[in-house]
């Protein structure tokens, strides 16, 4: 019943918050176009057409490709449809491994502490020393180029900050009476980790990971880029720009962008609604 009370309030308040609702709208649209591309899109996502490259859209009177077409002549809105599926599913999964990596060390180094708190801690240390994309570029040296590789380098540099907001979180619920009591009733630390820890350190994390996906689309468009992430002819925006920024100077401005505006307004999205999020959970931000 409380957890039920607590939606509630949550979700009130963020229907209050009027740039939240508009990520979410944001949010929304996005799943549903990445979900039904194939019904949506007009055109196949690899069909080319030589004869039709880097043709201008509507503003030119080009009913038939809406958003003009890029150098080889596919259409430039079809593949800025799939590559929705793309980036979401990136954001999405780069989150959730970064999230599961960096709450269990948190976890972990929280609530045992001594040794183990001082190697997760030293080893986050290190990995904060390197900015994330030159992180994930190292990571991808390693593990090899890749739209997969890309999910899990993404993913693995953003461990290190999602393991020292647990941490710190674990570390207070750690010295409060219900679990002290659940420790002198001989309860195992496993348990005690289950059933109060994860649950009471749960929002911080639903909040950063909502935060975190925004950034991941725009780290794995920086990766497709630098030609790390996604590799042709795969429609992913970043990579879309990486192929298209040259043909700026001979006038065909279109073909990088509407794949930037997408990136922007995706990233601008997740972040609008994280931040709701965040002051939604917190009952301290709420008025």
């Amino acid at each position: 019943m409380e957890r039920k009370s607590e939606f509630y309030f949550v979700w009130k308040y963020l229907r209050k918050n009027k740039t939240a609702m508009i990520g979410l709208i944001i949010i929304i649209i996005l799943i549903i176009v990445a979900i039904f591309a194939n019904i949506i899109s007009p055109f196949d996502p690899y069909s080319q057409s030589l004869k039709d490259r880097l043709k201008p859209g509507f503003w030119n009177g080009n009913s038939n490709n809406f958003l003009g077409t890029d150098e080889f002549g596919r259409d430039l809105l079809t593949r800025i449809i799939y590559g929705s599926r793309v980036s979401l599913t990136v954001g999405f999964i780069a989150v959730i491994i970064g999230v599961l990596i960096g709450s269990i060390f948190g976890i972990l180094s929280g609530y045992f502490g001594g040794w183990i708190d001082s190697v997760v801690m030293r080893g986050v240390d290190v990995m904060f020393s390197l900015p994330s994309i030159l992180l994930a570029i190292v990571i991808m040296a390693i593990l090899g180029t890749g739209l997969e590789k890309a999910m899990i380098a993404i993913g693995i540099t953003y461990a290190p900050q999602i393991a020292r907001i647990v941490r710190s979180q674990t570390i207070i619920v750690k010295n409060m009476e219900f679990v002290e009591s659940a420790l002198s009733i001989g309860e195992n630390h496993f348990m005690i980790i289950i059933r109060h820890i994860l649950r009471n350190v749960l929002s911080p994390i639903i909040v950063y990971g909502t935060l975190s996906i925004g950034s991941a689309i725009l780290d794995a468009a920086a990766l497709g880029f630098l030609g790390l992430g996604a590799q042709p002819p795969t429609p992913e925006w970043g990579a879309m720009l990486s192929r298209s920024y040259q043909y700026i100077v001979a006038g065909a401005w279109w073909v990088a962008t509407f794949p930037g505006i997408m990136i922007l307004i995706s990233v601008l999205g997740f972040n609008l609604f994280g931040d709701g999020l965040r002051d939604a959970i917190d009952p301290t931000l709420r008025y």
